[in-house]
């Protein structure tokens, strides 16, 4: 490899796992600091940084069984020894190896990331938190499942059918030499087989298409959008499903995206304009409880909540964040204030999407049943989105059965009334 990247690499190792920094946040941060790497490096170096990470446990475990301490640079040094099988004089030029680095790799030297005697939780790289939950969720499937979230993902990409067709984007897309296919459930998902730098990508430039995983495409059509509507996506964040419900509406009817973050808001709104998009408004709400929500009571058609969570979905897209997170208890009663909160802006007939992306009971079935017990004016409605969903009554996928990150949602419906009102104006 060369030196250069080697080291870039290493002080972004540094940075994610000793600052607690977001991987992505850290890569974009690095690269636009160093406007002169090619497209080559920056590969090499994300490739690299993302492997150690998802070796974090089982390196840690090869560095303890040889009594030395998990530092960034050792974590780096052991994965080039046991994954990139680089011997000690290959390293020796680029990191000036101390005698007591020169002796590990020598230990090292031969062996693999994995061993037998690793412990189960070592070996599928999952954290103390959340080892029985998962073990509980998955059973014999558990081991498949963790495997599965320790590959790198695909780029999914979601077409923009106001703009192009997803035949248009996947002749596009072969043109430039990518090996790209229709996603199998979610009707305008395009797969690229492997990562590449989105500079190579003019449909993302035109709106002609968004970086979107499968599985939040299943999401969003669970919303049910029609054209005409008045939708709210209540934690908008960065408008990925947002872009998909104002899409699925043809443009007309009106989706408010609604957040706690005014940055996320904003980027969100540039996203929408380069959709092409102008049935949508952003709210920036205070809180789950902010009193534009009760101006609107019983105003809109479909709302969903995407719920903040603990992300274990997402674990193959972002493996820093398994040991960045310390549970999802802390997060149960602001799911089910924000669930509670949004409800009130169902009307009567209305749909409410509870959703995560998270593989976590608590987070997801847990839920739901408690708020069903406290709202009886709603009740479950069997998802139709796909035929091979891990429940018979929710949207549930994992990376294992269904190759795209792990998410769960419940389509809850608001029982009509027979005296209606006027809907408030926005």
């Amino acid at each position: 490899m060369i030196p250069a990247r080697l080291h870039v690499a290493l002080a972004l190792i540094d940075e994610v796992e000793r600052l607690g920094r977001p991987v992505d946040a850290a890569l974009s941060a690095a690269f636009r600091a160093r406007r002169t790497l090619r497209d080559a490096d920056r590969a090499e170096i994300a490739a690299l940084v993302h492997e150690v990470l998802r070796h974090h446990a089982r390196l840690a475990w090869w560095l303890a069984k040889y009594g030395r301490e998990a530092t960034p640079r050792l974590r780096l040094l052991a994965w080039l020894a046991l994954g990139r099988r680089m011997t000690r004089d290959q390293l020796q030029p680029v990191f000036a190896l101390t005698p007591d680095e020169r002796d590990l790799l020598k230990r090292l030297h031969g062996g693999s990331p994995d061993h037998p005697a690793m412990p189960e939780a070592v070996r599928t790289e999952c954290p103390d938190w959340a080892y029985e939950p998962l073990r509980h969720r998955f059973g014999e499937a558990f081991a498949a499942e963790m495997t599965a979230m320790l590959a790198p993902p695909p780029l999914d990409l979601r077409v923009n059918p106001l703009k192009t067709s997803r035949e248009a984007v996947l002749t596009g897309l072969r043109s430039l030499g990518l090996e790209a296919e229709p996603c199998p459930r979610a009707p305008d998902a395009v797969r690229l087989a492997e990562r590449v730098a989105l500079s190579r990508l003019p449909m993302l430039r035109t709106g002609e298409a968004e970086i979107q995983d499968e599985g939040s495409q299943l999401v969003a059509r669970l919303v049910g959008a029609r054209p005409g509507e008045r939708v709210v996506d209540f934690c908008a964040g960065a408008g990925g499903k947002t872009l998909a419900l104002a899409v699925a509406m043809e443009n007309r009817g009106q989706v408010i995206a609604c957040d706690v973050s005014e940055g996320r808001l904003k980027r969100a709104a540039e996203r929408f304009r380069r959709a092409g998009l102008h049935n949508v408004q952003t709210r920036l709400l205070a809180g789950e409880t902010d009193r534009w929500v009760k101006r609107h009571k019983a105003g809109f058609d479909r709302v969903l909540v995407d719920a903040p969570c603990s992300g274990t979905g997402t674990w193959r897209r972002n493996p820093d964040a398994r040991w960045r997170a310390g549970g999802a208890e802390a997060l149960l009663p602001l799911q089910a204030a924000i669930l509670a909160s949004a409800a009130r802006l169902v009307r009567p007939g209305g749909r409410l999407v509870y959703a995560t992306c998270s593989l976590l009971a608590s987070e997801n079935e847990a839920q739901v049943e408690a708020f069903l017990a406290a709202h009886p004016d709603f009740r479950l409605v069997p998802q139709d989105v796909v035929e091979d969903s891990a429940h018979p009554a929710f949207l549930a996928l994992t990376p294992g059965c269904h190759g795209t990150d792990g998410f769960f949602a419940a389509a809850l419906q608001r029982d009509e009334v027979s005296s209606g009102s006027e809907r408030p104006s926005l």
